[in-house]
């Protein structure tokens, strides 16, 4: 059965790599979102008339809503959303420019909340549907000069474990893909940065400018990893909420929760003392 996949974020990165798999599948009708469509013409030798290309900033309201209708008239159906567009910021909590975090706060959150408001009906209605959530390990975990990148992708952990509780009767499965560092430019043209400029946060200088330097040599392949995800949704019955992707990432994670059990087994008397006593 033909499945419909509406990908924001795909003249690049994840969204480009998964994209370009998804173009070449004949059981896939493909919807490819990007701010400038142009970008998008390496998906014309795949096309044969399963390939929608359209213009979608997911902080434009009208502009979701558009993507959606002509992806309905044109395919009946949304039966993935892959929630993949996003950007960075690398800066110090104290020094972060306010006007640009809180736009990466309306691309990565908000832009995410609208557009799976604006295809929930489509799911309900169908009583099935998957959508995939980009976040990160930085989701999971945090580092020093990132605290508003982690703000967005700890807000959009939060979101979706609610949201999977919230449409599981309805046959709607939630994925959150936690990638760690992955070839696809995050670190160098996807993220704005600001150098510490207090003498406190000097030390701090190196790890952005590894960071950015760093770009395009990161271990993950973002090409095995839209394969990943691809097979995850196609072959997996029952999803996991969560996908760390890439070693870093999935050891990080078992690290840091291994640790924070322990610690809470630790702390279990002392916080369960909060409590008024039962009678």
């Amino acid at each position: 059965m033909t499945k419909t996949w509406f990908i924001t974020g795909t003249s690049t990165g994840f969204g480009k790599e998964l994209a370009r798999l998804l173009a070449q599948k004949d059981d896939v009708n493909l919807v490819a979102t990007a701010r400038k469509p142009e970008q998008l013409s390496y998906l014309d030798k795949f096309d044969h008339g399963q390939i929608l290309k359209l213009k979608l900033d997911v902080t434009n309201q009208e502009e979701i809503q558009k993507a959606v209708k002509a992806t309905l008239d044109t395919f009946g159906s949304i039966d993935v959303l892959v929630n993949n567009a996003g950007i960075g910021y690398f800066g110090t909590f104290e020094e972060s420019n306010r006007e640009t975090v809180q736009y990466m706060f309306d691309v990565n959150v908000w832009g995410l909340v609208d557009m799976t408001r604006a295809v929930l009906p489509t799911m309900r209605k169908q009583n099935e549907g998957v959508i995939i959530n980009f976040s990160s390990i930085g989701g999971l975990y945090s580092f020093p000069t990132l605290s508003f990148y982690h703000g967005t992708k700890y807000a959009v952990e939060g979101l979706s474990e609610s949201l999977a509780k919230e449409v599981a009767h309805k046959n709607i499965q939630v994925l959150i893909i936690e990638p760690s560092g992955f070839r696809t430019d995050w670190a160098g043209r996807s993220s704005d940065k600001a150098l510490p400029s207090i003498e406190d946060y000097q030390q701090f200088t190196d790890f952005i400018t590894s960071n950015e330097n760093g770009a395009g040599h990161e271990a993950g392949d973002p090409i095995k990893a839209a394969e990943i995800i691809y097979d995850q949704v196609t072959n997996n019955p029952q999803l996991p909420l969560r996908l760390p992707l890439g070693a870093f990432a999935t050891d990080t994670a078992i690290d840091k929760y291994s640790k924070q059990l322990a610690e809470f087994k630790e702390l279990h008397d002392l916080s369960a003392s909060a409590d008024v006593p039962e009678n």
